[in-house]
């Protein structure tokens, strides 16, 4: 839950102050090679516009759709969103473990409307976290273990067709939410 809602808090200051430098550096570093924090604030540019104030999540509590998963390659990953009433918080995020900490390799945010639905076809291909691959970070002279590092490619506003098994693709996508009926 910590996970959620301090990702949720940083995008949220990022979208506020139109500083996306933070939220970069809470990402993986093979993740933030590959995109500038000019980048990220394009790709959450439709988020920004909806001016929804995201801060509330600090006060509830997550209803998860996906369960966190943890893939064979270390890559955990999961979604839900936030019961809000007018709108609710739609969440996805990917998590790979650097030096001990959880680093964001993934993320998908949108608000929608209050009724409960799990988030449709907008969401950061599971496949893209199973295939994932670490590739080791520069030794550093403060851990005794050599880190992982998460491999990114530029961030995409849609999913790549094939994910390459040797050179993974990391998204971070703002949500579309579907026209059908909630699903329970």
């Amino acid at each position: 839950m910590i996970l959620i809602r301090t990702t949720l808090v940083a995008l949220q200051q990022a979208n506020q102050t139109g500083n996306y430098s933070v939220l970069r550096g809470l990402t993986a570093p093979e993740f933030q090679k590959s995109n500038s924090a000019e980048k990220l604030a394009q790709s959450f540019a439709s988020l920004r516009a909806k001016n929804f104030d995201l801060s509330g999540v600090v006060v509830l509590d997550p209803q998860l759709t996906v369960l966190p998963e943890i893939y064979s390659n270390g890559v955990m990953r999961f979604a839900g969103f936030f019961p809000s009433v007018p709108m609710q918080v739609l969440f996805e995020m990917q998590f790979f473990p650097v030096n001990g900490q959880w680093r964001l390799v993934a993320l998908a945010v949108d608000v929608a409307g209050s009724a409960p639905a799990a988030p449709v076809n907008a969401t950061p291909n599971p496949a893209l976290a199973s295939s994932y691959t670490p590739t080791p970070a520069p030794k550093s002279s403060h851990s005794p273990t050599p880190a992982k590092a998460a491999s990114a490619s530029t961030a995409t506003a849609s999913p790549s067709p094939t994910p390459s098994p040797t050179i993974p693709e990391v998204e971070v996508r703002t949500r579309k939410r579907a026209a059908s009926t909630p699903k329970p």
